[in-house]
């Protein structure tokens, strides 16, 4: 079968072990970013099965409506950017590992590297000294703080027991059946959401970004947080309202965040508002981004795709469209 695979930025798959998985089928490896309908239509005129990593190239009705040859779309985890129902109408099958039972351990400690890195002000350090004037301000210690986990998922549980390690107090927020678990397992839940932003020392977002969870973070929430506080959101920027984070670090409620998702990506604007905070820490989405996630995610990409070429597809998004 013919495969295109879009947004490999660096060429990182060809290095895997895991695309000896696609032998056989003629793969193409695109390795630029791009947005234009009509080149991406052009580009993939020929393509039978398209690899998306994450939400990288959004994949709606008036690209899928260009492409007659396309069978199968194959991918990891939600699907956001696609339009499903559009596959679905044409044809299209979806395969998409959503991966219940194993929690993305690169995000966790990227997660951690965040909160150590605005806890002690690492960047603002490093820049101290690359300039020649040595110290830059005092960090805060963890120990004996309160981590506030909102989001009692995979990833946020590895996290809280990241906080753990380091000695916290951790505390949890989530939906009514998130807090229910957390208190069954014998952790602390606030009795209200602005007490669990107003006594956490550090809020770490850990949600899907859904229609029910767009904005939950609001900023009433976020002016609720102290002034030696630090947000960290490697999730999605979507969780948080539009604004509301460079507002609030402006007026000093949280005292700093670190993030890894924008509400634009790729964020390639240096003039953008949390760019030009010193308070913040920012990387660009790499939460999944190491070797070995991507061995990991793409052995099961790949395994998809095998799959229904062999007439058996597997972890089928819209099984109508298999009619």
């Amino acid at each position: 079968m013919k495969v295109a695979i879009l947004d490999d930025w660096f060429d990182t798959l060809r290095t895997l072990p895991c695309l000896a998985k696609l032998d056989g089928h003629e793969v193409t490896v695109f390795t630029d970013h791009v947005d234009d309908v009509d080149e991406l239509a052009a580009r993939l005129a020929d393509t039978e099965v398209l690899v998306l990593i994450r939400e990288r190239t959004p994949v709606g009705r008036p690209l899928l409506a260009r492409l007659p040859q396309l069978r199968l779309i194959s991918q990891r985890s939600v699907y956001p950017h696609i339009d499903v129902d559009a596959c679905t109408e044409l044809g299209i099958v979806v395969s998409s590992d959503m991966h219940a039972g194993s929690p993305s351990y690169a995000t966790a400690e990227l997660t951690w590297g965040l909160v150590l890195a605005a806890a002690r002000r690492i960047p603002q350090q490093m820049a101290s000294l690359r300039s020649g004037a040595w110290q830059a301000g005092v960090g805060h210690t963890l120990r004996s703080r309160t981590l506030g986990v909102y989001g009692y998922g995979r990833i946020g549980q590895e996290v809280l027991h990241y906080g753990q390690a380091f000695g916290m107090r951790v505390q949890v927020w989530g939906s009514e059946a998130a807090r229910a678990r957390a208190a069954a397992d014998g952790l602390d839940v606030p009795a209200s959401r602005r007490e669990f932003f107003g006594t956490s020392d550090v809020v770490s977002v850990h949600l899907r970004l859904l229609d029910a969870t767009r904005g939950i973070v609001t900023a009433d929430d976020l002016a609720a947080m102290g002034p030696d506080a630090v947000f960290v959101n490697t999730s999605r920027a979507g969780l948080v309202v539009p604004g509301a984070l460079v507002t609030a670090l402006r007026a000093g409620r949280p005292g700093a965040a670190a993030v890894d998702v924008y509400e634009t990506e790729p964020l390639r604007d240096p003039a953008d508002p949390l760019l030009a905070l010193d308070n913040v820490v920012c990387t660009p989405h790499i939460g999944y981004v190491t070797a070995e996630e991507w061995e990991l995610q793409f052995a099961d990409v790949f395994d998809q795709i095998n799959a229904f070429a062999a007439g058996a597809p597997t972890n089928v998004v819209n099984p109508e469209a298999l009619a």
